[in-house]
């Protein structure tokens, strides 16, 4: 296993390695994210690992376990590892580890993918890669230009990539043009969890989810481009769904998506005009 580097330049505002810095991150430059009124900021490992971060990880359910920083790193999601008997896949990797996390990842299996749901959650994917002995990071073909440290450990896909019996990723859209979810079949006591990031982000209540182009600046969706992401899904067998900050829908998940979905496509049309 290689030794991580704390060099490369990391973006303060999302998390995402770079090869080199630039003027500005091309994924913080984007209209479903942001740059900081002050302008771009750079960090590196060395520098989040001397600023006090702590690494945890953490039992979600039987064979899932989440991992994050406290305080959190960039965007802060939680990376999800998911165990099953032909090895492991890391979910939406943090941008952030160092030698005592990834002893931490590598005592519960052997790593053999890594994967984001967009390129918001790339993280720091290619060190994560190198640092778990070179497992593949696969990058969605349709979103493979927002890569900034390009590797050989990146492997493009499209539509849809089994990683183990039982767990695959697939591709529906919606946020990202190849915004993905990862289905496991055997979570949530064998009625399936949906891994959703936030293509399919499930609400506080616990009871709904929504769809977005961009969260941070509220920028909706059409209700076809809903519609058809969650006709994406339908077909599949969950009763939970996690989005990525540790969010989810505990139970009925299958169902609330349809339901949801169904709610969002009303509003947008117009259908509540009266209520507004």
């Amino acid at each position: 296993m290689a030794a991580v580097d704390t060099t490369f330049p990391v973006c303060a505002t999302c998390a995402v390695e770079h090869a080199e810095r630039v003027d500005v991150c091309r994924i913080c430059d984007d209209e479903r994210q942001w740059v900081p009124a002050d302008g771009q900021v750079w960090t590196t490992l060395a520098e989040l690992a001397g600023s006090g971060r702590e690494a945890r990880v953490y039992e979600m359910e039987p064979d899932l376990h989440g991992i994050v920083t406290v305080p959190g790193v960039g965007i802060g999601q939680t990376a999800v590892l998911v165990r099953t008997p032909a090895g492991n896949l890391l979910w939406d990797p943090i941008g952030y580890l160092d030698d005592a996390l990834v002893e931490r990842v590598r005592a519960l299996g052997d790593v053999v993918a890594i994967a984001a749901s967009h390129p918001h959650m790339f993280g720091v994917q290619v060190e994560w890669s190198r640092a778990l002995g070179g497992p593949p990071v696969l990058v969605n073909e349709a979103d493979a230009d927002w890569v900034a440290r390009p590797d050989p450990a990146i492997v493009t896909w499209t539509g849809r990539r089994d990683i183990a019996p039982g767990l695959a990723l697939l591709q529906i859209g919606g946020h990202f043009p190849g915004s993905a979810v990862v289905h496991w079949a055997a979570g949530a006591g064998g009625k399936g969890v949906l891994l959703a990031g936030d293509t399919i982000m499930a609400c506080p209540d616990r009871t709904s989810v929504s769809f977005q182009r961009s969260f941070p600046n509220r920028i909706p969706l059409s209700g076809a481009v809903v519609d058809r992401v969650a006709k994406a899904v339908d077909g599949l067998e969950y009763d939970r769904l996690y989005s990525n900050f540790g969010n989810q829908v505990p139970t009925d998940a299958h169902d609330v998506v349809r339901r949801s979905a169904d709610r969002y496509i009303a509003w947008v049309r117009g259908d509540y005009d009266h209520l507004t």
